[in-house]
């Protein structure tokens, strides 16, 4: 369907509706798409989107940047990370200062990189910085896998992979949030399938939509959305047919299968959801940076003071809402995680929403 034909329908849907409608983007491109296109100053007032913790660099805990930073300092170790952990602060230190004191860091652009790092320097422990959804986790287990099939016995992934549902239904067990709707991630979603949004739907009565990622594709969606909604219906319809399978990619789902299981994981500023991340099976321990590197100690982990992106990421506030957003905190000089990566609402806010 063309934008403007979306636009016109959701507007005319929106004067039928009996309240407002709050609909949730759950994914950082789709906050960014929407930004950078103009979708959120097109939609009627009576229809809203929100951001969601959609970005895996500013979901990341402290703790875990605090872990990474640690094992970095370590004589005989080279961290492999993509470019978008380097500038994330951690509570003291970031990735990108470690590195301009000396430190053995490098970007690379897929964990392949990483692991063939580990193949060149055989002498060195070589450790990835395993951070996102399940869009990259099975090229990341990939590289496990063959690994332990070469016996490159100094690569290990140091894991933060996470699982999008239960953060999902973690947000609508939030008394303070209200979310009507969601906007399914297209990326996780090819890999998933559309099934695994199926309880939110059944459990809480929330219509979900997997969208793509042009406008046109999420304009599409939210009047998907808002039809499921006219008609009291909570479904899960898939607006990218053009990428998206109910049952998803099987042979990436067997390969996450292998080499990861769920575990309860920390969500910056949602704290821990069970079963909401991904570690190395036990049989991979030789390559689980967690395991490797058990005994290093990692002080406790500190936030900045004043900064809101935990609940940013929540959708409770927008980043403008932040005393720190726009003053002390920019993408040059970021304070929180959320105005580092390319998909953080706070970065898409600061380019395209503040100037208007």
């Amino acid at each position: 369907m063309k934008l403007a034909e979306s636009m016109a329908a959701i507007t005319e849907l929106a004067g039928k509706l009996t309240e407002p409608v709050r609909l949730m983007e759950v994914c950082g491109t789709h906050t960014m798409s929407a930004f950078r296109s103009g979708l959120r100053s097109l939609l009627p007032a009576e229809v809203s989107l929100l951001s969601g913790p959609g970005c895996p660099v500013c979901v990341t805990p402290n703790r875990y940047l605090d872990t990474a930073l640690a094992i970095a300092g370590l004589a005989d170790v080279q961290i492999c990370t993509f470019g978008d952990m380097m500038r994330v602060p951690g509570s003291s230190d970031s990735l990108e200062r470690l590195r301009a004191r000396g430190g053995n860091i490098k970007v690379v652009y897929s964990p392949l990189d990483a692991l063939a790092a580990a193949r060149r320097q055989p002498q060195r422990r070589v450790v990835f910085l395993g951070v996102g959804f399940e869009t990259t986790a099975p090229t990341v287990g990939w590289t496990i896998q063959q690994a332990a099939a070469e016996n490159i016995a100094n690569y290990s992934v140091l894991c933060a992979h996470k699982t999008m549902p239960q953060a999902m239904a973690a947000l609508l067990d939030d008394p303070s949030l209200r979310v009507d709707g969601f906007l399914c991630p297209g990326h996780v979603s090819i890999i998933t399938g559309s099934r695994i949004y199926d309880f939110i739907c059944r459990d809480y009565r929330r219509p979900c939509v997997v969208a793509g990622f042009e406008p046109a594709d999420m304009a599409e969606a939210v009047l998907m959305l808002l039809r499921q909604l006219s008609e009291a219906r909570a479904e899960v319809e898939i607006q990218y047919r053009r990428a998206v399978e109910p049952t998803g990619n099987q042979a990436a789902r067997k390969l996450l299968d292998d080499v990861f299981e769920p575990a309860d994981s920390e969500w910056r500023g949602i704290g821990i959801i069970p079963g909401s991340g991904l570690a190395v099976r036990p049989k991979y321990q030789q390559h689980d940076a967690a395991r490797v590197f058990a005994a290093i100690a990692v002080p406790a982990a500190v936030e900045h003071q004043g900064c809101r992106c935990g609940e940013v990421l929540r959708g409770a506030v927008p980043p403008t809402a932040c005393p720190l957003f726009a003053r002390t905190c920019t993408p040059s000089a970021p304070v929180g995680a959320c105005m580092v990566s390319s998909e953080g609402t706070c970065a898409a806010y600061y380019r395209y929403a503040a100037a208007r």
